[in-house]
């Protein structure tokens, strides 16, 4: 969906998608990798499956990327590495990397939009693998949707089902984002979620989850009724720091800091005849280099991850390298 620069923030989706990896005060991540048992793991992977769900800001978007965008952080050993490897339709591809946790991550991100005359529905499509590798443990989980409300009350939320699994120790979880009950759309908690953790064979939980995923959830161990926190919001995502160029020699052009450098400023200086100049540039330089390709019938080759489409907007992305390089921008311990 176009938006004038008046309701987009300034960052392109790319970043979003990248921050909710790198972006984070408690580390959930490397905690995976820590586990001492494969159950301890499984459960850390789901409080960290959790922490990537931000809460989105109702009518603000980021920027739709440009074919071939790319977005490149580090914070401390984890490199995070993103590619926009398809416009029309919009598919974002992510490989994260960590030499001294052995960890590997690889996402790939379609989004489908649907109109609901009250809603806008925005379905994410596509695979997230979190690979401990020191463990042979591969960890697959998908994305609940993102569902914006016009009416009777605004707002954003992440509403549906997500499911977690590892064949390697035979653990699963169901998650269930959901908004409670409330009058006339006023009112209730749109921001819950409930679930378990069962082993795949007998399907008999270990643990039920419930709490709120932009504040508390917590684990309760059905056995002994052992209640702990899984997952604190407010310790996870407060008082996170800029990421830095540290190495403007190596930033590539292809940069989302760098292509959208003059809409953002413009953005944030509230000069929005500026911001839509800017931006009207982009998108069309964007589309004269389509039409180019289509006239010479070249098809465009993504440089960081190869790419297959199958029908019904199934994707597949893996990256073509087999870790993440060291990133000019980095986020500050």
């Amino acid at each position: 969906m176009q938006l004038p620069p008046l309701f987009n923030m300034p960052k392109s989706q790319l970043q979003c998608y990248g921050e909710s990896v790198y972006c984070i005060n408690e580390d959930y991540l490397t905690r995976c990798p820590r586990g001492k048992s494969s159950l301890e793991r499984f459960t850390s992977v789901v409080a960290w499956s959790i922490s990537t769900m931000r809460p989105a800001i109702f009518g603000l978007a980021p920027f739709d990327p440009i074919l071939g965008e790319t977005h490149h952080v580090s914070r401390g050993s984890l490199n995070v590495l993103l590619e926009q490897v398809s416009h029309h339709p919009p598919v974002s591809a992510l490989h994260a990397t960590d030499a001294k946790e052995n960890i590997e991550l690889i996402w790939w991100h379609n989004l489908v939009t649907s109109f609901h005359g009250t809603s806008v529905e925005a379905v994410i499509n596509g695979k997230r693998q979190l690979k401990l590798l020191t463990f042979g443990e591969d960890y697959e989980m998908d994305s609940p949707n993102l569902v914006v409300r016009l009416l009777p009350t605004t707002g954003a939320d992440w509403l549906g089902d997500v499911r977690i699994r590892c064949k390697d120790s035979d653990l699963e979880a169901n998650l269930c984002y959901h908004k409670s009950q409330s009058f006339l759309g006023f009112g209730g908690n749109s921001r819950s979620v409930r679930g378990n953790i069962f082993h795949s064979k007998t399907s008999k939980t270990i643990y039920e989850i419930d709490g709120q995923w932009d504040r508390i959830v917590n684990l309760k161990d059905v056995h002994s009724g052992e209640v702990t926190v899984l997952y604190d919001a407010k310790k996870a995502i407060s008082k996170l720091n800029t990421p830095v160029l540290e190495a403007p020699e190596n930033l590539w052009p292809t940069e989302s800091a760098t292509v959208w450098r003059e809409v953002s400023q413009a953005i944030l200086n509230m000069d929005w005849e500026k911001a839509s100049e800017a931006k009207r540039r982009i998108e069309e330089k964007e589309r004269e280099l389509q039409r180019e390709w289509k006239s010479r019938g070249e098809v465009w080759v993504p440089k960081h991850f190869s790419v297959a489409h199958a029908k019904d907007n199934e994707w597949d992305c893996w990256p073509l390298e087999h870790s993440v390089p060291l990133a000019p921008i980095a986020v500050p311990p």
